[in-house]
């Protein structure tokens, strides 16, 4: 990143951004996430320094261990999915995207965790210019 922010900056960013995040540190550790009150998929906060696996159902759970393990191995950097369910009453379309950070050697730092409602996104045609 170029340039600086503040602690206070961020978690404005992070709280702002419309999209929700979890960050899994090296060992599988929940480190943090954003948009407690507003999450899909919401966790008590007891869940921050806990195994991952104890955050995701079990027939999920060995696509996301397969999914960490070829991260740790540099085997791959990320993986996109998407699922339909029930949000608020509605269906809707979320999409589930897993990152790699890495250091800037490219070692194993941990994962990135984002989940968005994407139907909105899905509807749009044509285009719409700035302000329009």
């Amino acid at each position: 990143m170029i340039g600086e922010l503040n602690d206070e900056i961020i978690e404005a960013i992070f709280e702002t951004m419309p999209l929700e995040i979890s960050v899994i540190g090296a060992d599988d550790k929940v480190l943090a996430w954003n948009r407690h009150e507003t999450r899909i998929f919401k966790r008590s906060k007891a869940v921050v320094g806990r195994n991952v696996r104890d955050c995701h159902p079990k027939k999920s759970l060995d696509k996301v261990e397969q999914i960490l393990q070829e991260m740790k191995d540099g085997e791959r950097d990320k993986a996109r999915f998407w699922i339909n369910m029930m949000v608020d009453d509605e269906k809707a379309k979320i999409l589930i995207e897993y990152f790699a950070l890495r250091n800037s050697e490219g070692d194993y730092l941990g994962c990135l965790e984002s989940s968005q409602e994407v139907s909105d996104i899905q509807r749009l045609k044509g285009e719409k210019r700035l302000l329009d």
